[in-house]
């Protein structure tokens, strides 16, 4: 079986536990903004979309009012945020063997940069696309492609979709590797309910993210 020549990561979900604090800082946020009480399950499906995105679902015509607003109460509830047990010495693993890492996300660059625990992370994904470096977002395939262009340029070699696979926890982010043409792997942490997501492989645990990548190079 051929290996993987690039594994891309989704952040928030996939390597770092934000749902709380995402989920509550946008019930919040729509109360706040909208007056509207929201269950914490049907907030969930927004978890992941750029704020502006949101915003729009949501029929909230100030986007920047919006998005500022949600940054706010997710700072404020950032004392929930953790990294997923075991994650970080799982990717300096993968990255000891030679696989190109990258990640692909909805945060933009100044989130990104300012998140302590991604910081620990960061010596270990050699690309990063954030959602100022893409006209498209998840779950437009374009953010992934983009990465995989960064991998290639850098390799000096071209990378195929084919040879790449991505790590989600969303709809979006099946969606994106899909359409990009890549494999797609499942974060499970939480135990919850796939759906209509159509992943290659799940996983729930950090080993498991691992040998995902050990499996399919044997």
């Amino acid at each position: 079986m051929m290996m993987y020549k690039l594994a891309v990561f989704d952040i928030d979900g996939t390597l770092i536990d934000t749902e709380k604090t995402g989920v509550e800082s946008l019930v919040v946020t729509i109360k706040e903004l909208l007056g509207t009480d929201i269950p914490y399950e049907e907030a969930y499906k927004y978890f992941g979309i750029p704020s502006n995105k949101v915003a729009g679902l949501l029929g909230y015509e100030d986007s920047k009012l919006f998005g500022e607003r949600w940054e706010e109460n997710f700072i404020a509830l950032s004392h929930y945020i953790r990294p997923f047990p075991g994650v970080l010495e799982a990717l300096k693993r993968i990255k000891a063997t030679g696989i190109a890492t990258g990640v692909v996300t909805s945060r933009n660059k100044m989130e990104f940069d300012y998140d302590d625990h991604l910081r620990t992370m960061v010596p270990y994904l050699d690309h990063k696309v954030c959602s100022e470096d893409t006209v498209h977002h998840k779950p437009h395939p374009e953010p992934l492609l983009h990465c995989i262009s960064l991998a290639s340029k850098a390799l000096g070699t071209a990378i195929s979709p084919g040879e790449v696979i991505f790590f989600g926890d969303t709809g979006h982010d099946y969606a994106c590797a899909r359409d990009a043409g890549c494999d797609f792997a499942l974060a499970d942490w939480k135990g919850r309910d796939a759906g209509e997501i159509l992943f290659r492989y799940k996983f729930s645990s950090a080993e498991e993210m691992e040998s995902i990548l050990a499996i399919h190079g044997e």
